[in-house]
């Protein structure tokens, strides 16, 4: 008797959530609205964020950026949140992850950020012999260089690490809180 008192609560509580949370405000409300997921087919391969891939990404492009403390991933969080930033270019950034991800399981049969160095590579060099390819990472180029080159305000540049690599000062004056 309990137990078919029980699923009926849980039968409203079900449709009460249902007519109130649409799949477009749950994911709008952020539970993983960041990922992305892989399929290999018509079946889920896997999943990974943007900000996973691009922080294998940039150490691949970029493997100083690391050796000197700069950590550009955390900069594309401030990105993907700005609201200057255009709804395109943030959807052109993402879909460029998930394409590279797929590019790596049609190789690989693994996500990016499980494959070895060398397979990654490989991997950043077939994209680039497309269209989306080369202006996906051109712009994760631009943004890492952004990371690793602008004021440390930004959480990136730390310890000012990109400067003191160029031997270059930074702009007067200094900004006194973030852009962005």
């Amino acid at each position: 008797m309990w137990m078919n008192a029980l699923q009926a609560i849980l039968q409203r509580k079900k449709a009460l959530f249902l007519t109130n949370f649409s799949r477009r405000r749950f994911l709008a409300a952020g539970f993983l609205s960041g990922a992305v997921f892989l399929m290999d087919g018509c079946s889920l391969f896997g999943i990974t964020t943007p900000i996973d891939t691009l922080r294998v990404m940039h150490r691949d492009l970029f493997p100083q950026a690391q050796k000197l403390g700069i950590e550009t991933a955390s900069y594309m969080s401030l990105v993907f949140n700005h609201s200057k930033i255009s709804k395109s270019d943030k959807d052109f950034l993402k879909n460029g992850v998930k394409w590279l991800n797929e590019e790596a399981v049609k190789i690989y049969r693994s996500s990016y950020v499980k494959l070895s160095r060398n397979d990654r590579q490989n991997v950043l060099k077939n994209i680039a012999k497309t269209e989306w390819g080369e202006s996906f990472i051109y712009d994760v180029m631009s943004y890492m260089f952004e990371a690793m080159l602008g004021d440390p305000i930004y959480g990136s540049n730390n310890k000012e690490a990109g400067w003191k690599w160029l031997a270059f000062e930074g702009g007067v004056p200094r900004p006194k809180e973030p852009f962005l």
